[in-house]
């Protein structure tokens, strides 16, 4: 049987190649193959957009190696090779900025290796067919990353960053690996098809639920979710295309696998009720501490939070394509502000002084989230006249959508412009609302074919819909009136609390003795 080997597996190869060629020579300056981080991450770009158009042409493509059920799986379908597109992308961007980064670096060639030999990992991650692959790729990135991110070991924050890291990072691999274990005895096989037919075939068993349960704890620990969070935050003590990589990339990872194991995710209803509220609480949490800091990167990173809890949200509400999309533009996204900070600071510092804040009246924050709500309301109706319905969950996520619309148009505004505050809320609440849905048709298009559809909503989704709507709109109403009362006594007390996190990071140093790391001899 004539099996058609795709494309984009050789990425990995390249890279893992090119790595050690670098790690041959790894000081400053690599003589003359200071081209070669970039030449291979250029060539894995490559070898993924052709895989991308193997698969356009040939459709989903497999292949296995070793005996079952020890054998390592690959698949490339539309999911994969979008993911695998994305990844290589992003690498080639992370590895050309990185060249002259770290350009005269003690350890340079080092650094190089260690970046594609991660970047190998992720791209192999993303080729995944079975779980296996996944047990093994999750633990060599943890384990490349960790060196990156004890890339300056002096440095007493590194190291604290590094062990938090790790003990999270691999905590998820050994839950990941017993996951696996469960399922393999459970149906028989590893294999991400035939898991996604055995739970389309009946209810799952107590194993099962079991197992799923674990998939999506992992996934949470995976994406830094509340209120592990904290090595997250602490990683900015690497160099900067680091941050970038773990932020567009490696934190998605997660996500990525509930997405691949989305059917099997989809027949627990348990479990997809916990991603909602875990994924909604650290949504807001990461979010509103986001608002308190003053440093760049630290911002990004609780930005990177709250975005990956609301893209558990996604998957716990059965939106699989656009939890999907959300990966792909976060990475997108996050890959060009981390890249782009040192810019971002510099264009703060040339400002001689802030611009003029108005503060907005109750009566103009109540305006704009009314208009936008009615807005939205119908470019739904608009939408559902001309594409067909649409779910309960996907109606509730585009609200939660269009009060961070309306936030960001009353903050600053004052009732002394109500034409304005009009005008602008209109103009970005039927944009907001137009790519939405816009959008939402587009991931169906692509991917719709590969993931499950959106569970009807029960009596359990109805109450997870409604909380999540109000829980978003409290916090966006609150937020956008924190000026009227960001001066009193109370509200300074809990910016400073938000500021630090409500120590629950604190908390984890204690635990690990993270504040007594001794310096290296």
């Amino acid at each position: 049987m004539f099996v058609s080997l795709p494309l984009s597996l050789l990425a990995p190869s390249v890279l893992l190649a090119a790595a050690l060629v670098l790690a041959a020579r790894p000081g400053r300056r690599p003589t003359g193959i200071g081209w070669v981080p970039q030449g291979a991450a250029l060539a894995a770009l490559g070898l993924a957009l052709a895989g991308l158009c193997q698969e356009l042409l040939l459709g989903p493509l497999q292949v296995s190696f070793g005996p079952e059920p020890l054998a390592l799986a690959f698949t490339l379908d539309g999911v994969s090779a979008a993911m695998t597109l994305l990844v290589a992308f992003i690498g080639w961007v992370v590895m050309r900025y990185a060249r002259s980064y770290l350009d005269g670096e003690a350890r340079e060639g080092r650094f190089h290796a260690l970046m594609l030999a991660v970047l190998a990992g992720v791209l192999l991650l993303m080729q995944a067919g079975n779980l296996a692959v996944f047990v093994l790729a999750f633990a060599a990135i943890g384990t490349g990353l960790r060196r990156l991110l004890l890339f300056y070991p002096e440095r007493a924050a590194a190291r604290r960053a590094a062990t938090k890291f790790t003990l999270v990072w691999h905590a998820a691999d050994a839950i990941l690996l017993l996951a696996a274990v469960l399922l393999v005895a459970t149906f028989g096989s590893g294999d991400l098809d035939a898991l996604s037919e055995a739970a389309s075939s009946g209810p799952l068993p107590l194993t099962g639920h079991v197992a799923v349960a674990l998939l999506a704890l992992t996934a949470a620990l995976k994406t830094a979710s509340f209120p592990l969070h904290g090595w997250l935050t602490e990683v900015m003590e690497a160099p900067t295309p680091v941050s970038a990589l773990l932020h567009a990339g490696i934190i998605n990872a997660g996500g990525y696998l509930l997405v691949r194991t989305a059917d099997l995710v989809q027949a627990s209803p348990g479990t997809m009720a916990a991603l909602v509220m875990l994924g909604g609480l650290t949504a807001l949490f990461g979010a509103v501490v986001m608002l308190t800091q003053s440093a760049v990167k630290t911002a990004l990173a609780w930005s990177t939070v709250a975005q990956m809890g609301f893209m558990l949200l996604q998957c716990g509400l059965g939106l699989w394509p656009l939890a999907l999309l959300h990966i792909i533009a976060h990475s997108l996204y996050k890959a060009h502000a981390f890249l782009s900070s040192g810019g971002a600071v510099r264009a703060v510092a040339a400002q001689r002084r802030p611009g003029p804040v108005a503060v907005p009246s109750l009566v103009a924050v109540l305006k704009s989230f009314a208009l936008a709500v009615v807005l939205y309301l119908g470019v739904a109706g608009v939408f559902v006249l001309l594409a067909g319905p649409k779910s309960a969950q996907a109606l509730a996520l585009g609200t939660m959508l269009v009060f961070g619309v309306a936030y960001l148009v009353a903050q600053g505004l004052s009732d002394a412009a109500p034409a304005a505050l009009t005008r602008r809320t209109a103009l970005a609440s039927l944009a907001a609302a137009a790519a939405y849905f816009t959008f939402h048709l587009v991931a169906d298009a692509f991917w719709g074919a590969h993931l499950p559809p959106v569970p009807q909503a029960g009596a359990l989704e109805w109450a997870l819909i409604v909380l999540a709507v109000l829980s978003f709109a409290l916090v966006a109403f609150a937020q956008a009136l924190f000026p009227l009362w960001a001066h009193h006594p109370a509200a300074a007390g809990l910016r400073v609390h938000l500021a630090n996190g409500l120590y629950l990071n604190a908390l984890l140093d204690r635990l690990i003795g993270g504040f007594g790391l001794a310096k290296p001899h």
